[in-house]
């Protein structure tokens, strides 16, 4: 059925994954459900993918093995999810800063930072408690830090959409047009 958004009411096909990247508490899980209801693909949640194979949660994780080892196996986990068929996959938030990562995403996938302020990532990430890398300091500024560090990589994501606080449909609507724009772009350089 036609929508505002993609008045032709033809989706391009999806041949490659929707891979969201961004800060702890941008939304990914929360959109990427809602973007993969929309686009008719499969929702995959990274971090859950490692908690099911290492049969741990990311906070035990963290606590056994440390930061190195967690990120070892979030690249083969990543790697081996993009190797299957095109999903709307959501990734830890320090999971594109791995080189190795970053080009597995760029070969099989459409990446899409979900860019937010410092204000709107503290007042998400403040309602929960299952943040490993906000339990060694202040979290304003361990986030503030995260994001000098983390924002440059991000940049390098195939598109951007902003977020904020409000609807998180409105959002959602601004990640699938932005989607539906490189879908259509991408058939028409095929067609070339």
């Amino acid at each position: 059925m036609p929508s505002e958004l993609d008045p032709e009411g033809k989706l391009p096909p999806l041949e490659r994954s929707i891979v969201l990247v961004g800060l702890m508490g941008a939304g990914k899980t929360a959109i990427g459900k809602r973007l993969a209801e929309r686009l008719g693909v499969s929702f995959i949640d990274a971090d859950h993918e490692i908690e099911r194979a290492a049969d741990s949660t990311i906070n035990e994780i963290f606590e056994r093995y440390g930061e190195d080892e967690f990120r070892q196996g979030e690249r083969r986990v990543i790697a081996r999810l993009l190797s299957g068929p095109p999903k709307v996959l959501a990734t830890g938030g320090g999971a594109f800063m791995a080189q190795e990562t970053r080009e597995a995403i760029r070969e099989n996938g459409v990446s899409v930072w979900l860019k937010a302020d410092l204000e709107v990532l503290f007042e998400r990430v403040s309602r929960r408690s299952h943040r490993p890398l906000l339990k060694t300091g202040n979290p304003r500024d361990i986030l503030r830090d995260l994001m000098d560090k983390r924002y440059p990589v991000y940049a390098e994501a195939d598109l951007t959409v902003e977020t904020f606080n409000g609807p998180i449909e409105a959002t959602v609507d601004r990640v699938y047009a932005a989607v539906l724009d490189q879908l259509r772009s991408s058939a028409m350089e095929s067609d070339r």
